[in-house]
């Protein structure tokens, strides 16, 4: 009768054990999922913000500025550059530039 009780107490403690792991590895997984949610959306807040000042570069001067530094320079464009890569392709004054940012 003893014997059983142990066996009880052993199985109730394996289960318990085995439901803190499957919690353990669900909130791990959700939180790497989230992390990356809020890196893509990063990135596309300063892909937003550099074709915005590129824009009003555009409205106000005529034409599209040639680099990245510029935009920094003149209209107050401030990136993570720590973080992010930017690639920013000028083709011509009057086209848009291509702009594509890259997680570091």
């Amino acid at each position: 009768m003893y014997h059983d009780s142990k066996r009880k107490t052993l199985l109730i403690f394996l289960i318990v054990l085995l439901g803190f792991t499957a919690l353990f590895s669900a909130y791990s997984s959700f939180r790497k999922r989230a992390g990356s949610d809020l890196s893509d959306e990063s990135a596309a807040a300063i892909k937003e913000a550099i074709e915005h000042a590129a824009l009003q570069c555009y409205v106000v001067e005529g034409a599209y500025p040639v680099n990245l530094d510029y935009l920094k320079e003149n209209y107050g464009l401030n990136i993570n550059e720590k973080n992010y890569y930017v690639v920013y392709n000028a083709y011509a004054e009057n086209q848009a530039p291509d702009i594509r940012i890259v997680k570091k």
